[in-house]
Order: C-alpha cells, then structure tokens, then sequence
C-alpha cells in the first residue's frame, strides 16, 4: 500500500485547511458539506456522542460561537492508498487557552472525500 502519495496527501491537506477556516469562522455550510451525509458518520466531542448527520447539523446549528480562534500546535495527516487518510490535530484556543485535540478519519466517497469519523476533546489543565 501506498502511503502519503503526494498528490493524495495535498488533496487531503487542502481539505483540512478548508475545514480549520470553516471551523473558525463558524462556516456550518461548509462544515457539514466536509461530513460523509450518512446516518453512519459519527463525531465524539468534549460532552457529546453524535451518530448520523441530522445529529451532526443540529449540534453545528446550536453550539456556542465564542473561542473558535485556535492556533493548531501540531498537525499529522496520513494517507493510505488513493481513498483513506487520517488527520489528527492539536490546538490551542486564543481566547481561552484551552488545549485540545482532534482527530479525523477521511473517505474518498462518490461525492468526493469525506470525514467519515471524528473526535474532538480538551486536556484538562495543567497542575
């Protein structure tokens, strides 16, 4: 198996970049358009389990919109093959100095390529 085929590997860079601007900027369009339109994708956060995209939507459509700015600390995207990746994160919000992490598993789909899996939590602070 091929990994991180270079072309792949921008493919996949470039829609990452395209979710960390949508993300920040509370772009829910885009963010959703990013997310496999299934009842079978599913995204863990902080204090939530969302399973299926009306899940998804509802949560974009509702959470809070304050401390989006964050500055990404470290960043590991892995492709295998032409349709697989993996982008995995970790961020430091500018208002609030939280730390977190992201993870994100990516599909080449008929649509194009989408997150199929998520999970997004804090560190707790430091002692």
């Amino acid at each position: 198996m091929d990994i991180n085929r270079p072309h792949v590997l921008a493919e996949v860079n470039a829609l990452f970049d395209t979710y960390e601007s949508a993300l920040v900027t509370n772009d829910i369009a885009t963010l959703d358009g990013l997310f496999w339109e299934s009842p079978l994708v599913v995204r863990y956060g902080n204090g939530e389990n969302l399973y299926g995209i009306d899940a998804l939507r509802a949560f974009r459509a509702a959470r809070a919109t304050g401390d989006l700015a964050r500055k990404l600390t470290r960043t590991v995207i892995t492709t295998f093959g032409h349709d697989f990746a993996t982008a995995n994160t970790e961020y430091q919000r500018l208002g609030s100095g939280l730390i977190g992490r992201q993870s994100q598993t990516w599909c080449r789909l008929a649509p194009g390529w989408r997150i199929v899996s998520a999970h997004v939590s804090f560190l707790p602070p430091p002692q």
